[in-house]
């Protein structure tokens, strides 16, 4: 049993180079299966979001890479950039690279100017995402699956398609969670019937039923 896990290990570290073109795409199928049906993202944005995610990553010119900690997020063809560069040049043109991209349809650059920021700065961020995104929870006015969180340097910002009602719910909740510098919204408003028409829309891909293999008596 050893040898043959030990070879399987083996197969698959010869195999990584070949692979490493579609390991984005095996990733992005893999979480839109697991949160589409909780989205109001259709599942080919969702996966346009991961991917343009993963290509802004590679465009970071090589001479920014060791100097600077830049984050990507993509909603609904929407891209936050967030994280710590060297000097203005590296900002503008990180975010140039990123308005390359096919299909992103906005971008809001926030990076910052000056030192990377610690391990405990990044570790207190990711507890004030996930105090944020529980008291989302806790609210019971507003599904935490229809807003995308992130935090940097204590400031919290808010993305997704809701309407007028969810959005003032989210930022009331991040704004008052302990922590928090400062929100910046960025969420995309709808109108009620939109977001109607966007749950109705996932609720019926809930209620589609999944495919099932055939069963032959013996």
């Amino acid at each position: 049993m050893k040898n043959r896990l030990s070879l399987s290990l083996i197969v698959l570290a010869l195999a990584m180079p070949a692979l490493q073109g579609c390991f984005p795409a095996v990733v992005a199928g893999a979480a839109v299966g697991v949160m589409s049906i909780h989205d109001r993202r259709s599942t080919g944005t969702q996966a346009d979001d991961e991917t343009t995610e993963w290509r802004a990553r590679a465009r970071i010119p090589a001479q920014y890479k060791e100097t600077s900690r830049v984050n990507f997020t993509s909603y609904n063809r929407r891209l936050l950039i967030t994280g710590e560069v060297p000097n203005e040049d590296a900002k503008s043109t990180i975010e140039a690279e990123a308005r390359r991209i096919e299909g992103v349809r906005e971008v809001y650059n926030e990076l910052v100017v000056g030192p990377i920021s610690t391990l405990g700065q990044r570790s207190n961020d990711s507890f004030i995402d996930s105090k944020v995104k529980a008291r989302l929870v806790d609210s019971n006015q507003i599904s935490a699956n229809h807003i995308k969180v992130v935090t940097e340097r204590g400031a919290t910002y808010l993305m997704g398609v809701v309407n007028e009602r969810e959005a003032k719910v989210a930022i009331s909740v991040a704004r008052t969670t302990a922590g928090v510098r400062k929100v910046v919204n960025i969420l995309e408003v709808l109108s009620d019937e939109d977001i109607r028409r966007l749950d109705e829309q996932a609720l019926g891909a809930r209620k589609t039923a999944p495919l099932t293999a055939p069963v032959e008596a013996r």
